[in-house]
């Protein structure tokens, strides 16, 4: 039916594919949080997913097989703009998920909808539990303050050849007003253990002030 009325849809449907739609948006959501490994997490995206599904699990709905309404919803959605930056795509593969699902629930696919519910969250879990792609183990940055003397340069090198992987120099500069310098390294540790070994090596090297780590796996909730 291209502009005519659709067909009514009972209450009680359109309450269980919503139901349906929010169970399994929930579990993308859970299994986002659970596998998540950025810098700044966003409660109100995870929130985002479920409530987007449910919009447009509703629109599918509404639409129906009417050619007319379809039109009339893409026109009110071009005048909408939605301004929100997602930075890393992997966000955007999950919200794309639960926009999907909400669509194949408003249009009756529901061996769709719980089959791709399914194996992408199966999928996401197991690429979080498997070191594929994974390059950055243990990464931070180090800064501490030394003397401008080459026995302690060369006592700090050998702490940092027996605890890290690699290590880079990215700044150096002038401290306490010329008599110290400052350094900030890029390191690798070879295993987490060694953050408070670093820590507590540098502390006791005579010479060295005011060791540093930071480490770029942490999370702030947002």
């Amino acid at each position: 039916m291209l502009f005519g009325t659709a067909s009514p849809v009972s209450f009680m449907n359109v309450l269980g594919v919503l139901l349906l739609t929010f169970v399994l948006t929930f579990i993308y959501a859970a299994v986002y949080q659970r596998t998540f490994s950025g810098f700044s997490y966003s409660r109100t995206f995870v929130q985002s997913m479920i409530l987007g599904s449910l919009v447009t699990c509703m629109l599918i709905m509404a639409v129906g097989d009417s050619l007319s309404r379809g039109l009339g919803v893409m026109g009110t959605l071009t005048i909408i703009r939605f301004r929100t930056l997602i930075r890393d795509p992997r966000d955007a593969m999950f919200l794309f998920a639960s926009l999907g699902t909400g669509i194949a629930c408003g249009a009756g696919m529901v061996t769709v909808a719980v089959g791709g519910t399914i194996v992408f969250t199966s999928i996401a879990l197991l690429l979080h539990i498997a070191p594929f792609a994974s390059r950055r183990n243990y990464e931070g940055m180090l800064r501490f303050t030394t003397t401008k003397d080459a026995a302690v340069k060369e006592a700090v090198d050998s702490l940092l050849l027996m605890m890290c992987e690699s290590f880079t120099l990215v700044a150096m500069r002038n401290a306490a007003q010329g008599e110290a310098l400052e350094y900030s390294y890029h390191i690798r540790l070879r295993d987490s253990s060694y953050q408070k070994e670093i820590v507590k090596g540098m502390s006791e090297i005579e010479g060295v002030f005011d060791p540093l780590l930071m480490m770029q796996r942490s999370t702030v909730e947002v």
